[in-house]
C-alpha cells in the first residue's frame, strides 16, 4: 500500500477533513488533521488486529494506565482496508527514554487478563512472510538459515519456565512506543498486547543494549525503574536469539531494490552465522 491508496481509503472513509498530514507509513499508513489521528491497515488481514488494538485502548482507559485513547469504534472496513480512529497527542515534551518504558511496563505488568482474548506473543510468526517478501533480494542459504534458527527457536521459548507470572504485555516496549507529552509518558501502538511471559518486554530493551548501541547506564536506569534485569534470568538466551532471529528476518522484506536494507541484512545474518552476540545492529 503506497500513500495514494492510502489516501483514497482515507477519503472514502469520511472520517478526517481535508489536508490530512501522512505521518508514517508502514504496515498502517497514519495520517493527522486537527485533534484526530486515523490509522488505515495494509490490507483486510490486519482488520480483526485493529480491533482488538481498540479493545486494548479501551481496557487501558478503565484501567487508568496513559495510553493513546480511541475516539472512534469499531474499526472499519473501507475497500478491504481496516481504518481506526484515534485521539491526537499533544506534543512531545521531550523525547521517551528507556526510564519511561519500565514505569508502564510496571502499570501494564500489574494489570490482570482483560475480559476479552489477548494472543500470545508470536514473535517468530512473520518470518516466512518477511523471507517472502524479500524474494530473491537475499541468498536463499541467508533464508534456510533463518528459517532453521526459527525451527530451533520456537520450541524452546515455548519451554521456557518464566521468573515473572505470565500476563498482559505490550509486545514491543520500545521508546519510540511510548510518548512523553506535558502530563507524562503514555503507551502508544498497541497493536502487539499479547497475554504472554513479561519477559517479552524486557528482553527488547536488553537486546537494545546488547545490539543497537544503547547506553549501558540508560539500560541501567530502565532496570532500576522496572525493578529487575532480565538478562539474569536462565531464559534470557533463548528469548533473546528468538527476539533476534524475527528482527533479522523482519529486515529481509525491506531488501528488494534497497542497498542499504540488504547491507544491514547481510550484517545481521554474518552476526548470528558467528555466533558473536557483540556486532552492532541499526535500526532500520
Amino acid at each position: 500500500m503506497d500513500e495514494a491508496r492510502a489516501r483514497q481509503v482515507l477519503d472514502a472513509a469520511g472520517v478526517l477533513p481535508g489536508g490530512a498530514r501522512l505521518l508514517a507509513l508502514g504496515e498502517n499508513a497514519v495520517f493527522a488533521a486537527g485533534d484526530l489521528v486515523v490509522k488505515v491497515g495494509r490490507d483486510a488481514s490486519l482488520l480483526e488486529r485493529a480491533r482488538r488494538e481498540l479493545a486494548v485502548a479501551r481496557w487501558l482507559a478503565e484501567a487508568g494506565v496513559p495510553a493513546v485513547r480511541a475516539a472512534g469504534e469499531p474499526a472499519l472496513d473501507v475497500e478491504g482496508h481496516p481504518v481506526t480512529v484515534w485521539h491526537r497527542l499533544p506534543d512531545a515534551a521531550r523525547p521517551a527514554e528507556p526510564r519511561d518504558v519500565a514505569g508502564l511496563l510496571r502499570l501494564v505488568h500489574a494489570l490482570p487478563a482483560p475480559s476479552f482474548a489477548l494472543p500470545p506473543r508470536d514473535l517468530l510468526g512473520g518470518v516466512e512472510r518477511w523471507l517472502r517478501l524479500a524474494g530473491d533480494a537475499i541468498d536463499p542459504a541467508d533464508a534456510a538459515f533463518l528459517r532453521e534458527r526459527r525451527d530451533g527457536f520456537a520450541p524452546a521459548a515455548a519451554a521456557l519456565t518464566p521468573h515473572l507470572p505470565p500476563g498482559p504485555i505490550h509486545g514491543d516496549a520500545l521508546p519510540r512506543n511510548v510518548h512523553v507529552g506535558p502530563d507524562g509518558p503514555v503507551l502508544v501502538d498497541l497493536e502487539t498486547f499479547s497475554f504472554d511471559l513479561r519477559e517479552h518486554d524486557l528482553v527488547v530493551m536488553a537486546l537494545s543494549r546488547d545490539r543497537y548501541g544503547l547506553p549501558a547506564e540508560a539500560h541501567d536506569a530502565f532496570t532500576a525503574a522496572y525493578g529487575w534485569d532480565v538478562r539474569t534470568w536462565d531464559g534470557y538466551a533463548v528469548l533473546r536469539g528468538a527476539r533476534e532471529t524475527a528482527s533479522c528476518a523482519w529486515v529481509a522484506q525491506r531488501t528488494p531494490g534497497n542497498p542499504k536494507a540488504l547491507a544491514e541484512f547481510e550484517r545481521r545474518v554474518a552476526s548470528l552465522r558467528d555466533g558473536d552476540p557483540a556486532v552492532r545492529w541499526y535500526p532500520f
